[in-house]
């Protein structure tokens, strides 16, 4: 569940039938003990107040508070060592692409070192940071343009709340706006 609010962005993110992970935008250098558990489920509450819908709550198991920032390591490979995972890039958790970064680029790996330790071909290991990096570049361009819709930013005006809207609208109302976000959140084509 994505919400965009007036007062920040919210993120419900389903990790299996009994536990989430949950966001609330508050400012980068809030200090965690402001926010109580109780202040928590309020702001999801006020966030993603939807009429029918009822925010399930429950103990909330750990708390920080996390920096929404873009990073990428280019190339991904210094000679024989390669890079993946949060060593290489890191996104914000907006796209929820973090995971499924690591493990292609451990596939990617796993391919090239297969195929250089099993048939001697070092094409495959000297191509490993090109091919993960186109990955990588269209997953970091999907993730920061989510966190740029959903996300309230202090130097933002009335113009740029007005485009955010805009663009939800049109996501709302558009099927090609739809399937795009559609293929880019469960992932491109490898």
């Amino acid at each position: 569940v994505y919400a965009h609010h007036e007062r920040g962005f919210a993120l419900l993110s389903l990790r299996s039938a009994t536990r989430s992970r949950l966001y609330v935008q508050c400012a980068h250098d809030e200090d965690v003990a402001g926010w109580p558990d109780d202040r928590i489920w309020e702001e999801l509450r006020l966030r993603t107040a939807l009429d029918g819908w009822e925010l399930n709550e429950g103990p909330i198991l750990e708390k920080g508070v996390t920096g929404m920032r873009s990073f990428v390591a280019e190339p991904m490979q210094h000679g024989r060592l390669f890079l993946a995972g949060d060593a290489a890039h890191i996104v914000p958790p907006t796209g929820a692409k973090g995971l499924n970064l690591a493990a292609s680029d451990v596939l990617y790996a796993s391919e090239a070192l297969t195929a250089f330790f099993k048939h001697g071909n070092p094409t495959a290991v000297a191509g490993y940071s090109a091919k993960a990096l186109a990955r990588v570049w269209k997953a970091e361009r999907f993730s920061w343009s989510l966190t740029r819709l959903m996300h309230r930013f202090p130097e933002d005006g009335p113009f740029e709340r007005a485009m955010q809207v805009a663009e939800l609208d049109y996501i709302a109302s558009s099927r090609a706006a739809q399937t795009s976000i559609a293929e880019n959140y469960i992932g491109l084509p490898v």
